[in-house]
């Protein structure tokens, strides 16, 4: 092991080492656990592992220890005086643990119980570890009781084991000649005398009942004190008065079940019931008139009646604790009789009176309970697949031969042979993509679009139809309610999404032109100039510097005209000043020039929407070269 490098060195006053080589800097556990008790134990190093000075001893020190007799210090060990004798017997004499137990009996050959319940002591004498068993007497029980087992000591097992104090215990089962005994308490001594011997007790059990015991308690009759109501006067005063509820059965929640009138009769003369179909003409049932005869109806049964035979014996009053009344009959409310909940919904006059004079209940309400036609069921499409026309697929949802949608015949008639051609290119990122020219063809008899690539030789790609006749929904647009592209989209710098692709319009031809003026109010005014300086500047004379774009900058006319318009439509958004900063701030070389990706990265952080098809074509005109953009016309296009 390398020695220390510090160790020898002199240690004066305000002066110390460190040890620069130590790693460990821990300290040494001063708790630890034996047969699962936490002791405390002296550490024999310090912080890092270096052993402590104090209290260590050398080796000569601990072998002259070890070869120390105690005797020559202190001198001979004086023998303690024996411990008095006391005999078994005596020390436990007339103490004696006291357990409650009980043990279940078969009782084979009796109709009126099954089993019987015996209550035990069990006597553990600590004199001689004998035991007996001891069973309560119980009048006229019948049974011979008292002393079941003698006192002895019990056989535990086969192996001659007997039974102990500390086999005996609360909540457990001993067996003992055959018969199994459940413990179930013990006295305060045996309480007392287990727990200082350091046995832990189960908690203490209730006393198991004999049930044929408990029943022999009960008294033989109940006698029902008779009542002092008087049944004549009733009978006198109420003869020929009845209330009647008009009641519905809604059994519809179960199979084949549906809702039902009836009519509840309740005589006050003897407190009957009487419930009375209604039948309607052609319902397919048989013309039975009452579901329940006339009689007294129970409300509330005793515990012991409600197996008894309803349908064959008549229920007297030891079987009913309460009859229905008339308080138990309120309109809008339910009531249950024979296993059927009745909503009562009206009633007569003579009910409605008879509520008011005798309960204070005035103005009982009359609940309409007709049938409600059910709100018509909403006919929803399932999704679309993306394969023909919505339209086309939709027709197998309405009948089940499809039919081809109808189409408006007035409209085919007037625009036969009516086409509106675009010339439109494909924004893409792909370089080879961006000299591809395809020629749009709307159809205004049936608004279904068709787009023409022209080929073009030794391009590397085949030219001929790009897309058939078909309606192109917009995007953004719903499944369920889809916009297609009419005339009104049409028009130059204008960006058309067809399946995933963006064309933009770059030219059309005369004929659309004059659709568009004859239309004009399909069209915004945008869209008109647009398709107007179009056709000017092809009519005009030719100049260089009017007519074509050359590599300075586009047209002046129609820079301008497009300026013009920008300001109209983006008047009220202050962009000039912080776009001029943002700009040239930009152009170090202050040449009026930014390449396009600055340019978009600018137009982002000021929140100017280049999706806008005159913004866009803005760009296009002001774009010099492949990526260089001249930010000076394009500033005054949003200036006031």
């Amino acid at each position: 092991m390398a020695s220390n490098p510090v160790h020898g060195l002199p240690f004066l006053p305000s002066t110390s080492f460190n040890d620069s080589t130590k790693t460990a800097f821990h300290r040494s556990q001063t708790l630890g656990y034996r047969n699962g008790y936490a002791i405390a134990r002296r550490p024999t190093v310090g912080i890092g592992g270096e052993r402590l000075p104090v209290n260590q001893l050398s080796q000569a020190d601990l072998d002259e220890l070890a070869n120390k007799a105690p005797a020559l210090t202190y001198g001979e060990p004086k023998q303690a005086p024996p411990a008095q004798f006391i005999p078994a017997h005596v020390a436990f004499d007339k103490k004696v643990l006291k357990f409650d137990a009980y043990f279940q009996e078969d009782v084979p050959m009796s109709t009126e119980e099954h089993y019987r319940i015996r209550q035990v002591h069990i006597y553990y004498y600590l004199e001689d570890d004998s035991m007996s068993v001891m069973e309560p007497i119980v009048e006229n029980s019948g049974i011979p009781q008292g002393k079941l087992i003698k006192r002895q000591r019990l056989p535990k097992n086969d192996v001659g084991n007997h039974y102990h104090w500390k086999d005996l215990n609360r909540g457990i089962n001993i067996t003992i000649y055959g018969k199994t005994f459940h413990i179930v308490d013990c006295d305060h001594f045996t309480q007392e005398f287990l727990e200082s011997q350091g046995i832990e007790l189960n908690p203490p059990e209730k006393m198991a009942l004999d049930p044929y015991t408990e029943l022999r308690k009960q008294p033989l009759r109940k006698y029902v004190t008779p009542s002092d109501f008087d049944q004549l006067k009733q009978f006198l005063t109420f003869d020929k008065q009845v209330l009647r509820f008009y009641a519905i059965w809604d059994d519809t929640d179960s199979m084949f079940g549906e809702c039902r009138n009836y009519i509840i009769h309740y005589y006050l003369m003897d407190d009957t019931v009487e419930i009375r179909e209604v039948h309607e003409r052609n319902n397919g049932r048989d013309p039975f008139p009452l579901l329940m005869n006339r009689q007294r109806m129970p409300k509330i049964l005793v515990e012991n009646a409600e197996t008894f035979p309803q349908c064959v014996l008549e229920i007297s009053d030891q079987e009913v604790l309460e009859w229905y009344t008339a308080k138990d009959f309120i309109v809008g409310k339910t009531v249950t009789i024979r296993g059927r909940t009745f909503f009562i919904y009206d009633c007569d006059p003579f009910t409605r009176q008879y509520y008011k004079e005798k309960f204070g209940i005035a103005d009982l309400p009359s609940i309409d309970v007709s049938k409600k036609e059910p709100p018509p069921v909403k006919q929803e499409l399932p999704p679309y697949n993306g394969y023909g026309l919505i339209e086309d697929s939709a027709q197998n949802c309405f009948v089940l031969i499809p039919k081809a949608p109808k189409s408006d015949v007035i409209k085919m008639l007037l625009n036969d042979n009516k086409v509106l051609r675009y010339l439109a290119a494909l924004e893409s990122p792909i370089p080879e993509d961006k000299d591809r020219r395809f020629v749009f063809s709307y159809f205004l008899a049936t608004d279904m679009i068709s787009i023409f690539e022209p080929p073009v030789r030794n391009s590397g790609i085949i030219g001929g139809k790009y897309l058939g006749r078909t309606k192109v929904v917009k995007p953004n647009s719903s499944v369920d309610y889809p916009v297609y592209y009419s005339p009104s989209d049409f028009f130059i710098g204008a960006v058309i999404e067809v399946f995933g692709h963006r064309f933009i319009i770059l030219d059309t031809d005369e004929y659309v032109l004059k659709y568009m003026e004859s239309n004009a109010a399909q069209y915004s005014p945008e869209a008109l100039l647009s398709i107007q300086k179009r056709f000017q500047r092809q009519e005009s004379p030719a100049s260089d510097s009017e007519n074509k774009r050359t590599e300075e900058g586009p047209g002046v006319q129609e820079l301008e005209a497009l300026i013009d318009t920008i300001q109209k439509q983006f008047k009220g958004h202050p962009y000039k000043d912080n776009i001029c900063e943002a700009f040239q701030d930009q152009d170090k070389e202050a040449s009026g020039f930014v390449d396009k990706e600055m340019f978009f990265k600018i137009c982002d952080s000021l929140s100017i929407p280049v999706d806008d098809s005159l913004i866009k074509e803005l760009i296009r005109m002001c774009t010099h070269g492949e990526d260089r953009i001249n930010y000076f016309n394009f500033v005054r296009a949003f200036s006031h």
